[in-house]
């Protein structure tokens, strides 16, 4: 497969409001994964910016729970009486697309999708399973209805990664542009980033990319996952560029915070470290 098809990438399930009191027998709410880049700028770093919910054992949820503005949504756009049998739809389907089930995720949303439009959750589902099944064009269809029901940049990231695949390198630049002018939370922001440095990287500007990634390559009071996969991102463009001795600098940072962060340690090896 292509570094693109094994990208792996899906926009964080909205949580809405205050959660309720924690009762130890009822299933946490379903809420939409964060996207993050499993591919970064070419096949060797395919594995690098593995996604936090993919390090750790998918919840296995007896009655999982639509996210708050998700059932708000259905409200309005459903027909009166018709709303649980489309939630329980939604609900199935989100479900599937977690456990990587997702040509059945796209099966199971598909019947909401016709009869909801207007249901921008439906559409996201569907997008998210068709990227994940390698289908571009048609994720990013999906993902563009998405993008204009709920007037969010929820969608950016993976849309621009669409194109980029399709190789619509100035789509690949307006998403990231609107989506870094909109402030959204750094995880995202740090998922658009990537994915419009290795778009530059895929024309073969790696002094552009590095320049983009300038942001990413700063080191934070509190380091989280994003930082890793951004710095990831750097090491590898001063690899690509033949600065070993920066790379193996971003590589020794990434594993002084997770030592087993993808395939960073055998990199740095490689770089004589």
């Amino acid at each position: 497969m292509t570094a693109a098809d094994q990208r792996s990438m899906e926009v964080k399930r909205a949580r809405g409001g205050p959660k309720p009191e924690r009762v130890p027998a009822q299933p946490p709410a379903w809420e939409r994964e964060q996207w993050v880049d499993e591919g970064s700028l070419r096949d060797e770093a395919a594995a690098a910016a593995q996604r936090a919910a993919a390090a750790e054992p998918v919840r296995r949820r007896k009655d999982p729970e639509l996210a708050p503005e998700v059932s708000e949504e259905l409200q309005r756009v459903a027909p009166a009486g018709r709303t649980i049998r489309y939630q329980e739809r939604l609900t199935s389907a989100a479900d599937a697309l977690d456990r990587g089930r997702y040509a059945d995720a796209r099966r199971m949303v598909q019947p909401v999708i016709r009869d909801l439009p207007d249901m921008a959750f439906g559409h996201e589902i569907a997008g998210l399973a068709l990227y994940r099944l390698g289908q571009w064009r048609k994720a990013a269809a999906e993902l563009e209805v998405a993008r204009q029901l709920d007037k969010t940049t929820n969608h950016h990231a993976v849309l621009a990664d669409c194109y980029r695949a399709m190789k619509r390198y100035r789509d690949v630049e307006s998403l990231w542009v609107e989506l870094r002018d909109a402030s959204p939370a750094p995880a995202l922001l740090s998922e658009g980033r990537i994915v419009a440095a290795g778009a530059l990287s895929d024309q073969g500007d790696l002094a552009g990319a590095l320049k983009l990634m300038a942001k990413g390559a700063e080191v934070p009071k509190k380091v989280r996952d994003h930082h890793l996969r951004q710095w990831y991102v750097v090491a590898d463009l001063y690899d690509r560029s033949g600065d070993v001795i920066k790379a193996r600098r971003f590589f020794s940072m990434v594993l002084e915070h997770d030592s087993e962060f993808a395939d960073a340690a055998d990199r740095l090896r490689s770089l004589g470290r």
